[in-house]
């Protein structure tokens, strides 16, 4: 069992950076690859971003590829999402899951968080 807790979400301008971090409870968290997904209002949740349990694979959205950085600490239990250059097409409920393949699938994540929101004003 994996409990997650995201933060690090606010109100910003187009342009501006954020770092989203998501904290994991449990002994196991280096044993899971970690997602990032977002969800806008009327829209399916869709994948942001995933790396790997070493941290040595991600891999992106389109929509983010070279704004966007995931990474974790396995010493501290957490994964970060550091967003650049932000949009307001960037505006949604940030999400992270855990699961155990590398993928942007969301139904093969098991575990995830309450979603912290972004909203970026143009």
């Amino acid at each position: 069992q994996v409990q997650l807790v995201e933060s690090g979400g606010g109100l910003v301008q187009a342009g501006d950076s954020l770092r989203l971090s998501c904290a994991a409870s449990g002994r196991t968290f280096s044993s899971y690859v970690m997602g990032w997904f977002r969800q806008a209002p009327g829209k399916e949740r869709e994948f942001v971003a995933v790396i790997s349990w070493s941290g040595g694979s991600t891999v992106y959205a389109d929509s983010v590829k070279g704004r966007f950085t995931i990474s974790r600490d396995n010493a501290k239990n957490t994964v970060y999402l550091q967003m650049n250059s932000l949009k307001p097409e960037d505006t949604a409920v940030y999400y992270c899951a855990a699961g155990v393949v590398l993928t942007g699938t969301r139904d093969l994540y098991a575990y995830w968080g309450q979603g912290t929101q972004v909203t970026v004003s143009s």
